[in-house]
């Protein structure tokens, strides 16, 4: 089977695809614990809550391959309209398109909203699929007069494909915790070099001298009331941080009803209060960071919450790996190492692709030298 033998059409909302057909292509080997960031669950929530719109610049516009009538693969894809909420920067890219004359915007996006996690996002069930939406991604740009397409945080093996077939290609970095078959939070401090093992417990021990506690709740745990507080977290931090925060309170009722068996909501309480929370969704065998937020100050609490309760729970119940999230050289002190992360480009204008192109060759070379060095220097005992 070839590419040509597929059909390409835009659908638009999640909604419009459904969860039997998504999720066929999503998760086609039937998996318990699928990965929680392509299930249908997760882009229903964000668009249907106001969160991923196309007033927020985020117009969902999905992209379907069929073969005699039935959808064999999906690449969620929106229309952009700013470049916000992706953790993979190009405003360098726009500026230099709009100086030129160009518009840089609309451009097409395949990811999921604000959301940097790796994961497919050539969602097949037939694997002949992958080769007709990365052949489609083009045409889309052209059939909606935007400027590029940007695959973000897609597997290496699809970083390859796309790249074979023309896309330009990129690598950044992010912070990762691997669990190397630890049975206690003691193991892991073990593996640590004596400074970094004498810090984390210095620490862990400042937030419960604070008297702050900790609960974990996940499934039928969760309740609105839980939401509600975290919400009031996530507007806090969010607010600070980024001007207007993305997701709705919507959302999160949602998540909390069709994915519940998925997240994990880390909440610190101190003196009889909800002080602090941290947003985790998993697998069969990550814990993924995702959002946190807190009311009150206390030294060491975000590190705490965010990183340290998902080790801990993590050992717990034998997960293979954290992912922390974007950015934040700070988590390599925290045992969280340094592991690439891939996005493909496909630009229509030829002199900002040429330069584009250029560009990323470098960057490519400065990623892997930055990437081995941080692990040459990384919190764990050498051997010997």
């Amino acid at each position: 089977m070839t590419a040509s033998e597929f059909t390409a059409r835009l659908v638009g909302p999640a909604a419009r695809i459904g969860r039997a057909n998504w999720n066929a292509c999503a998760n086609p080997e039937n998996a318990a614990l699928p990965n929680p960031f392509t299930r249908y669950e997760f882009f229903e929530a964000a668009e249907e809550s106001g969160s991923a719109t196309a007033k927020t610049g985020w117009r969902p516009l999905h992209l379907v391959v069929e073969r005699d009538g039935a959808i064999d693969g999906i690449l969620p894809l929106y229309l952009k309209s700013h470049s916000q909420g992706e953790y993979v920067f190009d405003h360098a890219w726009a500026d230099a398109l709009e100086r030129a004359g160009g518009d840089y915007y609309p451009k097409l996006q395949a990811s999921v909203p604000f959301t940097p996690v790796t994961g497919r996002r050539f969602l097949v069930r037939n694997p002949a699929a992958q080769a007709a939406l990365i052949a489609a991604g083009p045409a889309a740009v052209a059939q909606l007069e935007a400027s590029s397409l940007h695959v973000t945080f897609l597997t290496e093996a699809e970083w390859g494909a796309a790249g074979e077939a023309g896309y330009l290609l990129r690598t950044d970095q992010q912070f990762h915790w691997h669990n190397r078959g630890y049975k206690t939070f003691d193991d892991f401090l073990a593996a640590l070099s004596s400074s970094k093992r004498k810090n984390l417990r210095k620490e862990r021990e400042g937030v419960r001298a604070a008297g702050v506690a900790f609960d974990w709740l996940s499934g039928s745990d969760l309740t609105e009331a839980h939401w509600d507080q975290f919400f009031e977290f996530y507007m806090d931090t969010g607010g600070r941080k980024w001007g207007h925060p993305y997701l709705t309170r919507d959302f999160f009722s949602r998540i909390g009803a069709s994915m519940a068996n998925q997240v994990l909501l880390v909440m610190a309480r101190r003196d009889g209060r909800t002080i602090a929370g941290a947003l985790n969704f998993m697998d069969a065998g990550t814990l993924y960071g995702r959002n946190w937020g807190c009311t009150e100050f206390v030294p060491f609490l975000h590190f705490e919450t965010c990183y340290y309760q998902a080790v801990e729970f993590a050992i717990a119940k034998g997960l293979k790996k954290v992912e922390a999230g974007a950015q934040g050289a700070h988590k390599l002190l925290r045992g969280y190492l340094p592991v690439p992360t891939y996005s493909a480009h496909y630009i229509s204008h030829p002199g900002l692709r040429r330069a584009v192109d250029d560009y990323l060759k470098r960057e490519r070379e400065a990623v892997a030298a930055q990437i081995e060095d941080l692990a040459e220097h990384g919190p764990f005992r050498k051997p010997g």
